[in-house]
C-alpha cells in the first residue's frame, strides 16, 4: 500500500523528494469494513487519511438527524476534518467508510513534525488544503445556484463516479434533495 502513497507524493511534487522515506515511515496502514466511522462528531480528529482503495463520506447531521454530505472521497484522496485536526478541537463532522477501505493514516504529532522538518511535505499539505477549499467552494456555489434537476444533471456530468458507485440515499444527501426526488429526476434525464 505504501508504494501507492509514494507514487502519489512523487507525482504531485514532480520528483522523488529526498526525505520521502522519512515521510512514508510515519504512515500506518488500516483496513476497514463498510460502515465504520473513522471520526464521529464531538471527537477530536487525530489523523489524516490517504485512501488507497475505497470511499469515505464526510458529513454532518442536521437538527432532525438527517445526513448532509460535504463530500465523498475515493482512491488517491486525502481526508480529515481540516479545522478539527489543525486546532485539535472536537469535530462537527463524521467520516465514514462507505466501502471496505484500505487506508494509510498519519497521527497529528508526526504530521506536525513533518510539516516543520520536511519542506516538501509542508508544501504538499498546503496544496491539498487549497484543493480541498477550492472543491468545497465550487460545490457550494454550484449547488446553491441550481435547482434540483440541474443539480442531478451537474453531478452526472461532472462526477460520474459518484453516480455509478454510491447509493441513491448517499447521492441525495450530497445534492441536498430526498432520495425520492433523485429517483424521479434521474428518470427525466
Amino acid at each position: 500500500m505504501i508504494e501507492i502513497l509514494e507514487k502519489h507524493i512523487t507525482e504531485r511534487i514532480g520528483k522523488r523528494p529526498e526525505n520521502l522515506d522519512k515521510v512514508l515511515s510515519q504512515f500506518e496502514s488500516l483496513n476497514t469494513k463498510r460502515g465504520i466511522h473513522l471520526l464521529t462528531q464531538g471527537d477530536v480528529c487525530k489523523y489524516v487519511y490517504f485512501i488507497v482503495k475505497g470511499c469515505l463520506q464526510v458529513y454532518v447531521l442536521d437538527k432532525n438527524g438527517n445526513e448532509s454530505t460535504r463530500s465523498f472521497y475515493f482512491e488517491n484522496a486525502w481526508v480529515t476534518d481540516i479545522f478539527g485536526f489543525k486546532n485539535q478541537v472536537p469535530s462537527s463532522e463524521f467520516v465514514k467508510c462507505i466501502e471496505p477501505c484500505e487506508l494509510l493514516r498519519i497521527h497529528f504529532e508526526p504530521f506536525q513534525a513533518l510539516c516543520r522538518e520536511v519542506p516538501q511535505f509542508d508544501a504538499l499539505y498546503k496544496e491539498i488544503l487549497e484543493a480541498s477549499y477550492n472543491n468545497t467552494v465550487y460545490r457550494v456555489n454550484t449547488l446553491t445556484s441550481l435547482d434540483a434537476f440541474e443539480r442531478v444533471k451537474w453531478l452526472m456530468e461532472t462526477k460520474p463516479l459518484i453516480m455509478t458507485r454510491l447509493s441513491s440515499k448517499l447521492i441525495a444527501s450530497y445534492l441536498g434533495i430526498s432520495p425520492e426526488t433523485l429517483t424521479r429526476l434521474k428518470s427525466k434525464l
